[in-house]
């Protein structure tokens, strides 16, 4: 990937994990199940933590 496709991969999933913890306050104001969107709250964590190493060893 190069550092135009990186970024706007990592800005698209920025977006998402703001839409995520939305939606999981929500889901903890009607006390519903969290545990899906905790996992996918933590494999965007872990997806942008490895986009940012790939972006740091562009520069």
């Amino acid at each position: 990937m190069n550092r135009k496709e990186i970024e706007y991969k990592i800005q698209d999933l920025k977006a998402d994990y703001v839409r995520l913890q939305h939606d999981l306050e929500k889901l903890e104001f009607v006390k519903g199940n969290l545990s899906p969107l905790e996992v996918q709250l933590e494999w965007i964590e872990k997806e942008l933590k490895l986009l940012n190493e790939q972006l740091a060893k562009l520069d």
